[in-house]
């Protein structure tokens, strides 16, 4: 399979998934609503008026991160190149979520289709994936900056950086297609009403009309392993810069050092702590209003942490 058909792989995938469920299940849902943060009572105007802000704020932070490193050749390096592909898919994370959240919160239409509800599925994941990955690679990049600054140029050239690159978008797209697979294989036969301002897994597979507990459990370990793994290895990376700058004997570099990392630490913690606490945390214990708090933190504050 070549790289150009993999869009038509994925978006092929999905109408069989889709079209599969059912063909198989006369009483399927054709529809679901989001009922966003309707059920906390909130109100909408008002929702709408500072989510607007902060979407504006994200894409103009990112827009602006996107064009100077575009246009700056003194910025063409790995790092850059890494930030520049984050902020690409965090931007492209809040097109998926954001826009239809707004336009709930304005006109009170929460209606989202069957297909629709999958596609923003697999996009959301594919995305949320790639971003975990991409951490990870930055904090190799910083691991390769600190720990081995003569062969820096050669670990990270600019062939290795776009592999690392694609090969995180494809990772994503690959566990995000198996999440999407599992769940909407399932039979939906009413009610229709997400709890919540997307289409996320534990609110799907609500609606379900059967036994969710060996797919719940299968998606759980899915993200645990996404999760966890790259935590691990970015805790790794992070390890031994820490060992290595605590080797500097001046204190100014050391202070330079760690400012480097910074910001990237910051993205990391933000980013998995509530990824894990809404993917990870044991189903028993779940609370609707903590989820869709917690999912608003990671949909628009991540993003403004590049």
């Amino acid at each position: 399979m070549t790289y150009k058909y993999l869009p038509h792989f994925f978006l092929d995938n999905l109408d069989n998934v889709t079209s599969g469920m059912k063909n198989n299940n006369d009483s399927s849902v054709n529809d679901f609503l989001l009922l966003g943060f309707s059920i906390l009572g909130k109100k909408p105007t008002l929702l709408f008026v500072i989510f607007s802000l902060i979407y504006g704020t994200i894409l103009t932070f990112n827009v602006t991160i996107m064009s100077v490193i575009l246009l700056d050749r003194a910025l063409h390096y790995p790092m850059y190149f890494l930030l520049f592909a984050l902020s690409v898919s965090e931007t492209c994370t809040t097109f998926v979520t954001i826009p239809k959240l707004l336009f709930i919160l304005l006109t009170g239409r929460q209606s989202i289709s069957f297909i629709g509800c999958s596609m923003q599925m697999f996009c959301f994941f594919s995305l949320s994936t790639n971003n975990c990955f991409l951490l990870v690679t930055m904090s190799y990049d910083r691991y390769a900056a600190i720990c081995y600054p003569l062969q820096y140029q050669v670990l990270m050239e600019k062939k290795v950086c776009i592999k690392l690159v694609a090969a995180s978008c494809l990772a994503g797209c690959y566990i995000s297609l198996a999440i999407c697979i599992l769940i909407f294989r399932l039979p939906f036969c009413g009610p229709k009403e997400i709890q919540h301002f997307f289409c996320d897994i534990s609110p799907v597979l609500n609606l379900t009309c059967t036994d969710t507990y060996l797919t719940y459990l299968v998606v759980v370990l899915l993200c645990a392993v996404v999760l966890l793994g790259t935590l691990l290895l970015i805790s790794v990376s992070y390890a031994y810069i820490i060992s290595a700058i605590l080797r500097i004997s001046s204190s100014l570099g050391r202070k330079k050092m760690f400012s480097t990392c910074a910001s990237h630490l910051i993205v990391v913690i933000t980013h998995f702590s509530c990824a894990c606490f809404v993917y990870l945390r044991p189903k028993a214990t779940s609370s609707l209003g903590q989820d869709t708090w917690i999912s608003t933190v990671f949909v628009f504050i991540t993003p403004l942490m590049n």
